[in-house]
């Protein structure tokens, strides 16, 4: 496993990032450049700090609040091997794993054909919100999301032999 992880940040305690109390890492690097990016500090590939792992994993278990952690960014998926070690020790600890990712899940399956990475950190999400932020679809009233286009997916039993619950899951 890779030990670096470039973030920009941390949350310990975030109620907006998914479900129940999330220890958020926003992850440093994003190709994508969406134009009224919530994260635009975290864009710059070169930015942010090397993560100090094993002290992120302490807080995590420590929290006894926390129902799982939340890959942000940034592009998660451009960090994948340092993300699996992580998620792997949050699943351990009985919690689970949502991504945001700016690359749609086909995307993301089509990019796991060539990057076993990327692959397996995609079957450790247990919730993944999908796509790019579209600012001309901007809804504040969409569940974890902040444009309409982006999905909140619910990944079963891994992927790609799993499935994904696509159904919108609604407003707040």
């Amino acid at each position: 496993m890779a030990s670096d992880l470039r973030i920009s940040g941390v949350e310990p305690e975030s109620i907006v990032d998914g479900p129940g109390f999330r220890y958020v890492i926003f992850t440093q690097g994003c190709p994508h450049g969406c134009p009224g990016c919530h994260n635009p500090q975290t864009h710059d590939f070169r930015g942010g700090r090397t993560a100090d792992i094993p002290a992120i994993l302490r807080e995590i278990r420590q929290d006894p609040l926390l129902q799982g952690v939340t890959f942000s960014g940034g592009e998660p998926f451009c960090q994948p091997e340092p993300l699996c070690g992580i998620a792997e020790a949050v699943k351990e600890m009985g919690r689970d794993v949502v991504a945001y990712s700016g690359y749609t899940l086909e995307q993301l399956l089509e990019m796991g054909e060539r990057d076993p990475w990327v692959a397996r950190l995609l079957k450790l999400c247990d919730i993944l919100i999908d796509g790019p932020y579209v600012e001309a679809r901007r809804d504040l009233t969409l569940l974890y999301r902040g444009s309409a286009n982006q999905r909140v997916i619910r990944l079963r039993e891994g992927l790609p032999e799993g499935e994904a619950d696509l159904r919108d899951t609604g407003k707040l």
